[in-house]
């Protein structure tokens, strides 16, 4: 599906630069620990894409279990690309939030994430969130253990299910292995600049296309219906 096209960008993506966009990562201004580690031992890491990475970043930092988030650049040919680079869409990148997680309480395999992950956004547009169009947005889960990539495949199965039951199309998230998963390849993963870190924290009132799509996602641990709401107490909407 995208891999045809990342080949095709191949020859034409910016030449990018050594340097990170965001070359001094400091803490989580919400959860308080380091953007690029080091985490506590035993952490998982996992990386989600469905559209604007700044609603599924919150949606993320949100839930129970999570250590750290950041949103950055993923599955694409430029190295340490910018903001406006990945916006062309030439980069080949998606927007990315790297969820770092404790799997004593969210499985193994990020089972609680993924579920929330499919419960909150779009995933039957192939390569669009709402009015956000373009590869940059498209829906993806690269994981980093076998554990992982089960749980990925089986969910996404089961919540299909769900989408077919009522009509509501094909789910067209891709399933790869990141490249720091071991002899993998999905496109090394690129912080991105400050400015975008937890943005919905900064600016609790910007722009948020994230939220409930009514759909609950059987992942068989749990028999809660699905999210209706994930704003907390005393945040502002997006």
């Amino acid at each position: 599906m995208f891999n045809a096209l990342r080949h095709s960008l191949s020859g034409s993506a910016p030449a990018g630069r050594e340097t990170p966009v965001l070359p001094a990562p400091g803490d989580h201004p919400v959860l308080g620990t380091a953007l690029d580690g080091p985490w506590p031992e035993g952490s998982r890491v996992i990386y989600l894409a469905g559209g604007c990475f700044w609603g599924v970043e919150r949606l993320l930092w949100r839930q129970e279990g999570v250590v750290s988030t950041s949103v950055g650049y993923m599955g694409g040919q430029t190295p340490n690309p910018t903001y406006q680079e990945v916006c062309t869409g030439a980069t080949g990148h998606a927007e990315t939030v790297r969820v770092v997680y404790d799997p004593a309480v969210c499985g193994e395999g990020g089972e609680s994430l993924l579920r929330a992950f499919w419960e909150n956004h779009d995933s039957t547009h192939l390569n669009r969130h709402g009015n956000d169009v373009g590869t940059q947005y498209r829906s993806a889960v690269w994981t980093t253990t076998p554990a992982q990539r089960e749980a990925a495949a089986r969910i996404r199965e089961a919540f299909q299910g769900e989408l077919t039951r009522l009509g509501l199309g094909t789910c067209v998230t891709t399933i790869e292995d990141a490249a720091d998963a071991p002899d993998q390849f999905g496109g090394p993963y690129y912080l991105a600049e400050d400015y975008h870190q937890a943005y919905l924290h900064k600016s609790p009132s910007g722009y948020c296309n994230h939220g409930p799509n009514g759909v609950t996602c059987p992942v068989g641990i749990t028999d809660l219906p699905a999210q209706t709401d994930i704003l907390a107490p005393g945040d502002a909407p997006a």
